[in-house]
């Protein structure tokens, strides 16, 4: 799952695309001992690197209003973001901050830096930010909502997930967010709920595919040949694989099966779809798991 950003695109950048529209080779291995797909990373192509280079001469170059230069600060930062260049695109951010201090968008940004590496205060201070400046900035709610959930604070980040859910009630990710922190709280409750969100959603939608996998109506087969089924453009099969990878890791470590639980976190890395909620997170996922049994390991080791 991506988030939806809003930018103000200017007539200088008109025309060009930012997305990511490399080609994806796949080999599949749905053998019952690994019940993984392999995908090849991602790479950005050669439209981006134009759009990169076309932003740079225009911030070095071209007469712009302060409002533009933060505007274009920000695009790079985004673009940064998307190939995983991080500190690059968070300077950019931080830039367009003190161009322009009322740009949400790049608060936004901030807030999942912060969060990523564990500052939980100043992530929720970031997307208050957010907030204040833009009531209406439906993903900073989700994206408040998992800082809240890392940090563990359990019932706030239910109560920024049922916000988040209740913008779209179709949209079996925010059914997906919402079952996750709450089945911190009461799981038997949590899942009753996502049976009941569960008929909101379209049969046909990819992201129904994994609330069912949840649900046990489906078996992780049918999560990975469902991924391959509608594919309409060049990435949206490795994306789809980062979602599973990370949202199946979730259910393995879970159960206690940490070993399944670690290798498809890595996975979803590996696919490098890196502005994927999924993808920003699984590094967190694996850190917490790491943590969590080192203990154990020392006492195995101690023995």
């Amino acid at each position: 799952m991506t988030y939806r950003l809003r930018s103000t695109a200017l007539i200088l950048l008109a025309g060009l695309s930012l997305l990511l529209t490399g080609c994806v080779s796949t080999q599949t291995d749905m053998s019952a001992q690994q019940d993984r797909l392999i995908v090849a990373p991602v790479l950005p192509d050669y439209k981006l690197e134009i759009t990169l280079a076309r932003l740079n001469d225009i911030l070095n170059s071209a007469e712009l209003t302060p409002e533009q230069r933060a505007r274009f600060y920000y695009d790079r930062g985004v673009i940064y973001d998307s190939v995983g260049l991080r500190i690059l695109s968070r300077i950019d951010f931080h830039q367009s901050l003190k161009i322009q201090p009322d740009l949400a968008d790049a608060y936004n940004f901030i807030g999942i830096y912060f969060t990523q590496e564990g500052e939980f205060e100043s992530a929720y201070e970031a997307f208050d930010a957010v907030l204040e400046l833009s009531p209406d900035y439906d993903y900073a709610y989700l994206n408040r909502g998992i800082a809240l959930y890392y940090g563990e604070r359990n019932d706030l980040a239910i109560a920024d997930m049922e916000r988040f859910y209740q913008g779209d009630e179709n949209d079996g990710y925010r059914a997906l967010w919402l079952y996750i922190t709450e089945s911190q709280r009461d799981k038997v409750q949590a899942k009753t709920h996502l049976q009941s969100h569960r008929s909101r959603l379209s049969d046909s939608d990819w992201a129904t595919t994994i609330v069912d996998y949840y649900l046990g109506r489906i078996d992780k087969n049918a999560v990975f040949s469902a991924a391959q089924q509608g594919l309409q453009r060049p990435n949206e099969y490795a994306e789809r694989l980062c979602e599973a990878y990370f949202y199946l890791a979730k259910i393995a470590q879970d159960s206690g099966e940490y070993s399944d639980a670690a290798n498809y976190y890595k996975l979803a890395l590996a696919t490098n779809i890196y502005d994927f909620v999924e993808h920003r997170y699984a590094r967190v996922e694996l850190a917490r798991m790491e943590q969590l049994l080192a203990p154990e390991v020392d006492a195995i080791e101690a023995n």
